[in-house]
C-alpha cells in the first residue's frame, strides 16, 4: 500500500508543539522557582525586623511594669545597677545625641567635599586610587578606631586642651566621624556620578565653570541619593559602639559637652550584657528598653530623611 501523501506532516507538527510547550512549561516553573526564593530572602529581612521589635518590645513592657515610663523619660540619673537605682534614659541619650554630633560635624562636610571631588574634579587614576583606600578606611574593626581615639587623639587634643579627660565625647566623636567618612563619600559619589552627562553639558554650554555646575547643577539633581547618605551616616554614628565604649569613659553623665566623660546607650548595653547580672532581673531588662529608645530614635531618623528625599525628589 501506498502511504497516504502529508499524513505524517499533522503528526510531526502535534510532536513539535508539544515538545515546545513542554519547554515552556518547564521554563515557566523554574522562573517561578526562582521567584520563590527570591520572594523568601526578600522576607528573610522583614522576618528578622519583626524579630528584634518583638523581642525588644515584650522585654521592654516587663521593664514598663516596674519603671514608670515618665521617670525613664525625664530623670536626669542612670544609676540602674545601684542600690538607689535610676532609669533616667537621658542620660544616655545625651551622650549619644553629643558624640553623634561630633561625628557628624566630620563626616558630613568632609564625605560631600570628597564626593564631589571624585565625582567632578579627580582624574581616572587618582579616582581608581582613592576609592580603595576609601573603602579599607570602612573596613577598618571598630575596636581599632576606638584604640586609636584613645592613644592617639585624645594626647593630640590634651596638647591643645590641657584639662582635657583622658575619656571624652570630643575624641571618641571626631574617630567615628573619620569612620563614617567613607560610607558618606562613596554613596554621594555613587549618585553624583549618575546624574546624566547632558545636565553637565547643558551648564557648560550655559559658560558655567566646573564648580559652578557641580555645586549649582550635579548636587541638586543629586540631592536624594546624597541625602541617603547622609542618613546612613546619621544611623552609622547612633548605632556605633565600640569607639565609644573604650574612649568616651562609660559614665553615665548628663552633659552636651564633648569635652567631658559620658556614657551612651550602645556602650551601656554591651556593658551589662557581658554577663555580670542575672537574667530576668530589673537591671538586665534596661538593655531592652533603651535598645527600644534606640531604635525609635533612629526611625525617627529614617523617617525624616526619607521625608526630606521626598521634598527635594520633588523640586528638583
Amino acid at each position: 500500500m501506498s502511504a497516504v501523501p502529508g499524513a505524517a506532516s499533522p503528526m510531526l507538527d502535534a510532536a513539535a508543539a508539544g515538545a515546545r510547550l513542554k519547554r515552556r512549561r518547564s521554563r515557566v516553573l523554574r522562573e517561578r522557582a526562582i521567584e520563590a526564593v527570591l520572594f523568601l530572602a526578600a522576607l528573610v529581612s522583614v522576618f528578622t525586623t519583626i524579630g528584634i521589635v518583638y523581642i525588644l518590645v515584650k522585654e521592654s513592657v516587663v521593664f514598663f511594669q516596674e519603671v514608670p515610663l515618665w521617670d525613664f523619660l525625664t530623670d536626669t540619673q542612670w544609676t540602674p545597677l545601684f542600690t538607689d537605682a535610676h532609669y533616667g534614659i537621658m542620660v544616655l541619650l545625651s551622650g549619644t545625641l553629643t558624640s553623634s554630633a561630633v561625628a557628624l560635624a566630620i563626616a558630613i562636610p568632609l564625605g560631600t567635599i570628597i564626593a564631589i571631588y571624585l565625582s567632578e574634579f579627580a582624574p581616572f587614576s587618582v579616582r581608581e586610587i582613592a576609592k580603595p583606600f576609601l573603602e579599607l578606611l570602612g573596613g577598618v574593626p571598630t575596636i581599632v578606631y576606638g584604640y586609636f581615639a584613645l592613644l592617639f587623639v585624645t594626647p593630640l587634643l590634651q596638647m591643645i586642651y590641657p584639662g582635657l579627660p583622658g575619656f571624652n565625647l570630643l575624641s571618641a566623636g571626631i574617630v567615628m566621624g573619620i569612620m563614617i567618612i567613607p560610607y558618606v563619600s562613596s554613596i554621594s559619589e555613587d549618585a553624583m556620578r549618575a546624574v546624566p552627562m547632558n545636565l553637565r553639558e547643558g551648564s557648560y554650554a550655559m559658560g558655567a565653570t566646573r564648580f559652578q555646575t557641580a555645586i549649582k547643577v550635579v548636587v541638586p539633581a543629586a540631592i536624594s541619593g546624597i541625602a541617603s547618605a547622609y542618613i546612613l551616616g546619621i544611623s552609622r554614628a547612633v548605632g556605633e559602639t565600640m569607639i565609644l565604649a573604650v574612649a568616651a569613659g562609660q559614665q553615665p553623665n548628663l552633659t552636651f559637652n564633648p569635652l567631658e566623660p559620658a556614657a551612651t546607650i550602645t556602650a551601656f548595653i554591651v556593658q551589662v550584657a557581658l554577663g555580670d547580672l542575672p537574667h530576668g532581673s530589673i537591671g538586665y531588662q534596661t538593655i531592652f528598653a533603651a535598645g527600644l529608645t534606640l531604635m525609635l530614635f533612629t526611625l525617627a531618623c529614617n523617617v525624616g530623611g526619607h521625608l526630606l528625599r521626598k521634598r527635594f525628589r520633588e523640586v528638583y
